[in-house]
């Protein structure tokens, strides 16, 4: 995790948790004049997150963020629900998903391959254990740069 990730985390998590929804992630893509900081929150009620959800903790993180001012230049703030592609990003969040297909982007190649989809088995220590085509790869977090839950209809 990056040193931006963890300064953004810090001020981000609490605004989120303060105003009863779970922090779920976050991504920041530095695209120049078209940075994106992406939030992900997430609810235990039934209704889920909807627009004014978003709204509202989009408002609050603004103002943090616009105090705090951690991120230099231009970017635009998106708040949403993880939805069903849900990202994960910590190793909760891959246990709770055990069984289930994810889709994993490598930050560098392992086994000669940066890309595998495929059947999360499990967690070993920090690892995650993906069944790819009768195979099965024992990745670590760390070399994980993106990874998404396939949703099964």
């Amino acid at each position: 995790m990056s040193a931006k990730y963890t300064i953004l985390e810090e001020l981000i998590r609490p605004v989120v948790e303060g105003l009863g929804f779970e922090f779920w992630g976050m991504e920041y893509l530095s695209l120049g004049k078209d940075s994106v900081l992406r939030i992900y929150i997430e609810t235990d009620a039934e209704k889920g997150i909807d627009v004014e959800d978003c709204a509202r903790v989009s408002r609050q993180v603004s103002s943090i963020l616009d105090v705090e001012d951690p991120i230099t230049g231009e970017y635009n703030l998106e708040v949403s629900s993880p939805g069903l592609d849900r990202p994960l990003f910590s190793l909760a969040q891959y246990q709770a998903y055990i069984g289930s297909i994810v889709s994993l982007r490598l930050r560098v190649p392992f086994d000669g391959r940066r890309k595998f989809k495929g059947q999360l088995m499990g967690i070993e220590s920090e690892d995650i254990v993906i069944r790819v085509d009768q195979e099965e790869y024992l990745l670590p977090i760390d070399l994980i740069d993106k990874a998404n839950v396939v949703p099964q209809f």
